[in-house]
């Protein structure tokens, strides 16, 4: 999450499945938890779909680090998601980006790299 790119997040009880893109600068590590911290301007289709069921995958990736065949490594988060509008994770987010009206916050439960 250190080099800048662009994060896909996909719901994967839709269909046809919501997708939207963040940038990794705007991804916190909330280490003590286990969770990821993303501002939501949007993201209201991603909202609707935890309705049914909360699961999100992440796709993260960077040519700076080293990757499996070479330069270049690829990642699949898989986690819980919910929106969050109040708080301290909240505040600390909307302190830093004060676009947002909400915190997706997702509850990893796999990483899987990928190349």
């Amino acid at each position: 999450m250190k080099d800048e790119g662009p994060v896909t997040i996909v719901t994967i009880n839709a269909n046809p499945a919501s997708v939207v893109n963040t940038w990794m600068s705007y991804v916190e590590i909330a280490e003590q938890s286990n969770c990821l911290l993303i501002p939501a301007a949007g993201m209201h289709s991603i909202e609707r779909d935890f309705g049914q069921d909360a699961t999100v995958l992440l796709t993260v990736g960077s040519k700076k680090v080293e990757g499996t065949a070479g330069p270049g490594a690829g990642f699949h988060v898989t986690g819980s998601g919910e929106f969050v509008r109040q708080g301290p994770e909240y505040e600390e987010m909307k302190a830093k980006f004060p676009w947002l009206r909400a915190v997706l916050k997702i509850t990893i439960t796999k990483i899987s790299q990928k190349i």
